[in-house]
């Protein structure tokens, strides 16, 4: 079939087996839909070999990370696999991962961004990225300081269900659990467009990150991080070694103010209690100023929506929808999270897939492309 002739479709499927996703992507299979790409969302590590063959027999590549709670509607599933199958022209697009371990993510990143320069003139990148340490601020800084300021960059940290075990990202033949995966769009074919709503307050004084490196925060205050964390946030009694990471996301958050920049909110990923220092997911620099944060009520979900909604007018139609959603923001939301899925898919009425994860990058209001904890943040796709 000629895909030069062809604009791009877009299907969701999801199964927890890979019989049901065999079953599920063979009846959308035919004539008027031949997808050469999937966006590949999965919980379950023992069906991700045979989901991988299955793809690769049916020549569609694969963008794929291990996740935790997958939907490709209002339905969240513990265990399943979400999968955006797109039937889109191979030239459009290109799949590009680099190991981290030794290089580093920013450098990676930086790599992937001069080879998406040499590829098209105006690169476009979905991203995400395995390790439970990464510094999501440095995918944005690798990306930039290649392709500049005002790259669109969407994407988020893969997730394993909070297990804080092992997160990972995979292709077709390549699999890495300390690496960074970014599909490459031609930016003048396919438009990657979206925006990444928070909703958490801060309240009180400003405190200040007095000793830290890039992401590991070692006093703020002066007070060694984890003895501050525990004080304001009221845990006593926590086992580091099981948890204390969303134990903590789920209850304390700080958001880092910063000059002529809108605010991010940082997450708690890691704790060490040899010498009190805290791993967020993303960088707190050193001196700089944070504000702790209440936790939103469900008045979030309604102004999360009102913003969406504002931001149709920007981008009316839509192709595909992926949102990175913080896994903090599902264990504060509850259920109600599923509301704030099916808001979105409504909005828009098009093709979803997506996943809770361990930190989102995404568009704010003010056009600024960040690297955000508890937010959600949806990438539209559509071909131009």
């Amino acid at each position: 079939m000629d895909k030069t002739k062809l604009r791009m479709k877009a299907k969701s499927i999801k199964g927890k087996s890979y019989e049901e996703i065999n079953t599920a992507l063979q009846a959308i299979i035919g004539e008027d839909f031949q997808p050469t790409l999937a966006i590949v969302f999965i919980a379950n590590d023992s069906e991700r070999p045979a989901i991988t063959k299955l793809l690769t027999k049916n020549n569609i590549r694969i963008f794929g990370a291990s996740t935790g709670d997958n939907f490709i509607d209002e339905e969240v599933e513990s265990g399943a696999a979400a999968l955006m199958l797109l039937d889109i022209n191979p030239s459009y697009f290109r799949l590009e991962i680099k190991e981290c371990e030794i290089e580093g993510v920013k450098e990676s990143a930086s790599q992937i961004g001069k080879r998406a320069a040499e590829l098209f003139t105006r690169p476009a990148f979905l991203v995400i990225s395995g390790g439970l340490t990464i510094d999501g601020d440095e995918i944005l800084e690798g990306f930039e300081s290649v392709c500049g300021k005002d790259t669109t960059i969407f994407g988020g940290l893969a997730a394993d269900a909070l297990k804080m075990q092992r997160t990972y990202v995979f292709t077709n033949d390549t699999f890495t659990d300390k690496g960074l995966l970014a599909l490459v769009l031609n930016g003048e074919k396919i438009s990657l467009n979206g925006v990444a709503v928070g909703g958490w307050r801060p309240v009180g004084m400003d405190r200040v990150i007095t000793k830290s490196e890039g992401n590991v925060v070692y006093t703020i205050d002066d007070e060694p991080a984890l003895s501050f964390v525990k004080r304001y946030a009221g845990l006593k009694d926590v086992d580091t070694d099981n948890g204390l990471n969303f134990m903590l996301a789920s209850n304390f958050q700080l958001q880092l103010q910063r000059q002529d920049k809108h605010p991010v909110m940082r997450t708690p990923m890691r704790a060490n209690t040899n010498d009190g220092s805290i791993v967020f997911a993303g960088s707190l620099p050193q001196g700089s100023k944070v504000k702790l944060s209440l936790l939103p009520g469900f008045d979030v979900i309604e102004a999360t929506q009102a913003e969406f909604v504002k931001y149709k007018n920007e981008q009316p139609e839509a192709d595909a929808l992926i949102v990175f959603s913080c896994a903090g923001r599902q264990i504060t939301l509850g259920p109600y999270a599923s509301e704030e899925i099916n808001g979105i898919k409504n909005i828009w009425n098009a093709p979803l897939a997506g996943f809770f994860c361990y930190g989102e990058i995404g568009r704010v209001v003010s056009g600024q492309h960040e690297f955000h904890n508890m937010t959600c943040s949806l990438a539209i796709l559509k071909e131009n």
